[in-house]
């Protein structure tokens, strides 16, 4: 049986100077601090799998901005790849709620950007260098907003 990588996305929502992250509730990464996000369903673009899966997890409402980047998610069984999924990472802006988990989510904060680098909060793979890409172009499209 020929398996092929399963496209999901994960939301990424910046308040301020605070990023929303997600504790997972299930494997592979249970107990691991994230970003909401899940498998896009068939026929839903990445823009709605994104604000789907946000608000599915969250209970937050946002709208879908630019993509941030992509990553290789391998779900790993010792030598074997259980897995393989392609998280597009969507930059996502609140409009209203706060983080209540719901869904595959045990939890739901808001964490300080400045601090996530230096923290030992249990993550996922990715979750700084993805969160310090999105601040930066959060803050290069405030600036770009600014000169129209």
């Amino acid at each position: 049986m020929t398996q092929s990588p399963i496209p999901a996305v994960i939301s990424i929502v910046i308040r301020g100077t605070f990023v929303l992250l997600v504790q997972r509730a299930n494997p592979p990464d249970a107990g691991y601090w994230g970003f909401p996000g899940g498998k896009i369903e068939f026929g839903e673009s990445i823009a709605q799998a994104a604000i789907r899966e946000l608000h599915e997890e969250t209970g937050i409402h946002a709208s879908a901005g630019p993509i941030v980047t992509t990553i290789d998610a391998f779900d790993r069984g010792g030598r074997d790849i259980r897995a393989h999924h392609i998280l597009i990472a969507v930059l996502c802006d609140w409009i209203s709620g706060e983080p209540n988990a719901r869904d595959d989510a045990r939890d739901a904060l808001w964490f300080e950007l400045s601090e996530l680098a230096g923290s030992e909060l249990p993550m996922s793979h990715s979750v700084v260098d993805v969160a310090i890409q999105a601040a930066a172009l959060t803050q290069a499209t405030r600036r770009d907003s600014h000169l129209i």
